[in-house]
């Protein structure tokens, strides 16, 4: 019964990711080098030019441009930790947990 549960819990996780899996490999390895690369020209020319403006002399500049700068600044850094990763939300992980522990006993 127990390993039912689980196993109908992890069947209701199932992302829309891995239901792109029954493409074939060549569509898929296209597509995920053209995002590979796509994402590493963003995040270098986001690199760019953070180095830019950390290297201007800011000393000439008036209060708004220095605002304007600031908030290039945070977009930037938004843009650039919104470029990837891995997500897992709050039940996932707990799910994950409990499985973990029912595993390991």
């Amino acid at each position: 019964m127990l390993i039912a549960v689980s196993t109908f819990m992890l069947m209701t996780m199932v992302s829309t990711t891995q239901l792109k899996a029954s493409f074939p490999i060549s569509i898929k390895e296209a597509s995920s080098t053209k995002t590979k690369t796509t994402k590493l020209s963003k995040q270098s020319a986001i690199l760019a030019r953070v180095y830019e403006i950390k290297k201007m002399d800011k000393s000439n500049f008036t209060v708004l441009e220095r605002n304007v700068l600031r908030t290039e600044l945070k977009s930037l850094k938004k843009s650039y930790r919104d470029s990837g990763g891995v997500y897992i939300s709050v039940g996932g992980l707990i799910i994950i947990i409990l499985l973990l522990i029912l595993i390991l006993k």
